[in-house]
């Protein structure tokens, strides 16, 4: 019994590209020809196939079914194995993917709000958004967990995150002194709940260096000089703060 190459696709389940595809790779041998040219595959032909097939179903790279395939017992089960920590991962990555549809979905939030702030993405200026994409790739999961707290924190209080955001590039020396002394407060309050955040060394995915510089530019880069101003302010009034706080009392 002798098939065509589409006979032979279509036996196998597959296609007539695919079967040419695995010719090229060296998967499958090219078969005989017929006296008018065309290629004549016999029973090896769809076995090989069908195994090739079944590999490749399994998660098995086509660029390693070779080996498997003539590889000894014990290498064919490392194969199997390294192909299950993959669809381990894939299946933990595509149940996070859900869990983010259906939360963004529930939400109504913009369909690119980074992963786990969905329920305040009403919340996040386009800058504050941005700056959380950023946050994700530079701090570990924890410090993610924090921040949400912190996003959420805001918007139970009285909006001053909205009141940064909306701060005029040339808002004047009155108006920026007194948005960052109402700041500093709630920033003194969320370095006492997450002393973390004074240090955030031991929070970090990726080293200090690029941290810190990737940190910096993009904050030059998302707010305005009249925002970092505040926010440098509150900073300074929060140490004055802690440094009053740390200095002995006289006895009476």
């Amino acid at each position: 019994m002798a098939w065509s190459t589409r006979e032979l696709a279509d036996l196998a389940g597959t296609t007539v590209n695919t079967i040419r595809h695995y010719h090229r790779l060296g998967l499958l041998a090219e078969p005989e020809r017929r006296y008018n040219g065309y290629k004549q595959y016999g029973v090896g032909d769809l076995v090989r196939l069908l195994r090739i097939r079944r590999l490749a179903l399994l998660g098995v790279p086509l660029s390693q079914i070779g080996d498997v395939g003539a590889g000894t017992e014990d290498n064919s089960a490392q194969a199997l194995r390294d192909v299950d920590a993959q669809l381990v991962d894939g299946i933990e990555r595509l149940q996070r993917a859900r869990a983010s549809i259906a939360a963004i979905l529930r939400d109504g939030a913009p369909i690119d709000t980074p992963e786990g702030f969905e329920s305040v993405a009403a919340r996040l200026s386009e800058a504050d958004s941005s700056m959380v994409h950023i946050y994700s790739r530079l701090y570990d999961e924890k410090a993610m967990s924090d921040l949400h707290s912190i996003v959420r924190a805001d918007a139970d209080s009285d909006g001053l995150g909205d009141a940064l955001n909306a701060l005029a590039p040339d808002a004047d020396e009155a108006t920026r002194q007194r948005l960052a002394e109402r700041l500093a407060p709630a920033l003194a309050r969320n370095i006492a709940d997450y002393p973390w955040l004074r240090d955030p060394t031991a929070h970090l995915a990726n080293s200090e260096p690029v941290t810190r510089r990737t940190f910096i530019e993009a904050l030059v880069e998302l707010y305005s000089p009249a925002q970092l101003d505040v926010l440098a302010r509150a900073s300074v009034l929060v140490g004055d703060q802690s440094s009053e706080d740390d200095t002995p009392q006289s006895s009476p």
